[in-house]
């Protein structure tokens, strides 16, 4: 029932995601989309439901729906864009029944401001060709011949100077690879004859609100893992108290996490939400945390050091509540149910960070014949380092899809998260636990919303950090080699 549960819910978000980013670009029904999409999930579900969990499913009953899936959901994107002529470019339904009536395209500019536009564009900056107007949309075609910060600090200084905030400037690598600039309606300007009202993006109240009922669910499932049956809880509430160290963990280390996208944004002068928790009374306790940003990112560094200082920060709180939480658990015999969800007898094996911290903490105590029994804080700071990793996967709208799109750019970082999710796959087939995990990745779409300037590269510094998320995206999923398990005796 719960595997079916999380199934819905995930379907409904990945309804949800194509909705709202691929029906822009195709006219293929988002229904038709979302059914491929889904089919691996439910062919892999139907099984489970069918011949139950501890029954492993046939390889090509797993292997061929993930590698016909994305092809068949490439070839329908691409059958519906063809339909897209630059004579209709309207907005078309994201439902895919019917498409909405052509309305009257509107032209960003007129005639008379074309050629104060052009005069925007020097030729030994960005070597203007051609202008392609598209509803609420100039797109300028040309020769860069500079590098591209200069280019798009100077021409975006053109356009302010002769335009006002009247537009957004935008600079991105298309398809074949050239870069472009397209100017777009600035939806923030500010008008005397019609100002814009810009709504308060703080709510504290309701992040607060938010927060507390957090605390309360979290303590709840805290109190379960620490031993408190509901039969006790009923006859004694107070020893719900029991579920606070799991609770204050947990809420903390993903409070880290937010916090550092938070400051990262505010500090690049992005319009942002203070940390929103997602409280459940079941499973963890919560689904995480998230923000939300109001205003366009600038450029692939601001979306660079907004991504990667959520994991960073994070591991500042998990790294040493997790040592605190081992050095207080207790050493169990191994047993057939020892493994990474089983919190009574865990063994630390299957992540290589996970093991070397383990035999750090409890020494000589933890060999190839024991496994952990995590005390509540050890729980809440693994848990910690398993959304840490999950964050920093490099697909789509993950932390790691930001990171690798600012480090490698659009095209190269959805090559990147088709690869991560066939690598998940077939991590999921040596430990079965991870198999969720794969599935959401697979539900989740490779696409990622670009900057402002997506053109402009990163420096080696950021690069650097990049790489080392990589890194430790690897030492926390990978297990850990025979050779160092044998030295270490675990």
């Amino acid at each position: 029932m719960f595997f079916l549960l999380w199934l819905l819910v995930l379907g409904w978000i990945s309804y949800y995601l194509l909705q709202s980013s691929i029906s822009r670009i195709t006219r293929t029904p988002v229904w038709l989309l979302w059914l491929v999409m889904m089919a691996p999930a439910l062919i892999w579900s139907g099984w489970v439901l069918a011949n139950g969990a501890k029954k492993t499913a046939p390889p090509e009953l797993v292997i061929i729906p993930f590698l016909v899936c994305p092809v068949l959901y490439w070839f329908l994107v691409q059958l519906g864009r063809k339909e897209i002529t630059r004579s209709d470019s309207e907005q078309v339904t994201d439902s895919g029944a019917e498409p909405a009536k052509p309305k009257p395209p509107l032209r960003p500019i007129d005639s008379a401001e074309e050629a104060s536009l052009r005069d925007c564009f020097p030729w030994s900056i960005y070597f203007l060709r051609d202008l392609e107007f598209r509803p609420q949309a100039v797109i300028c075609r040309g020769q860069l011949r500079t590098n591209p910060e200069a280019a798009y600090q100077t021409i975006r200084e053109n356009v302010e100077q002769h335009f006002g905030d009247r537009f957004l400037v935008i600079f991105q690598n298309s398809l074949s690879g050239q870069p472009f600039f397209a100017i777009v309606p600035n939806p923030s300007r500010q008008s005397v004859e019609t100002p814009v009202k810009t709504a308060p993006v703080t709510r504290p109240f309701f992040a607060l609100a938010l927060l507390l009922i957090a605390v309360f669910t979290t303590t709840i499932v805290g109190s379960q893992i620490a031993g408190v049956t509901e039969k006790v809880l009923q006859s004694n509430p107070s020893m719900l108290l029991r579920g606070l160290p799991y609770s204050l963990a947990l809420i903390t280390i993903l409070a880290f996490h937010e916090s550092g996208h938070y400051l990262a944004a505010r500090f690049y002068k992005i319009r942002t939400t203070l940390p929103y928790f997602i409280p459940i009374p079941f499973f963890l306790g919560t689904l995480g945390a998230f923000i939300q940003m109001r205003s366009p990112i600038p450029h692939r560094r601001a979306l660079f050091d907004i991504s990667i200082a959520g994991p960073f920060t994070g591991l500042v709180a998990t790294v040493p509540l997790l040592i605190w939480g081992l050095q207080h658990s207790t050493i169990v015999p191994l047993s057939e149910k020892s493994g990474m969800l089983n919190f009574d007898s865990f063994s630390p094996n299957f992540s290589l960070l996970m093991t070397l911290l383990s035999k750090l903490t409890l020494g000589g105590a933890l060999n190839v014949e024991t496994a952990i029994n995590l005390h509540p804080v050890a729980v809440a700071g693994y848990l910690g380092l398993i959304l840490t990793a999950f964050n920093l996967m490099p697909v789509g709208q993950f932390d790691g899809g930001h990171i690798v799109h600012a480090m490698f750019g659009q095209r190269a970082s959805m090559a990147i998260g088709q690869v991560a999710r066939v690598c998940m796959l077939l991590l999921a087939f040596l430990e079965q636990g991870l198999l969720l995990w794969a599935i959401i990745l697979l539900l989740t779409p490779l696409n990622d919303e670009p900057a402002l300037n997506d053109v402009s590269e990163l420096d080696n510094r950021r690069d650097f950090l990049g790489l080392l998320a990589i890194g430790l995206l690897l030492i926390i999923l990978l297990p850990a080699p025979k050779i160092l398990v044998q030295w270490l005796n675990v």
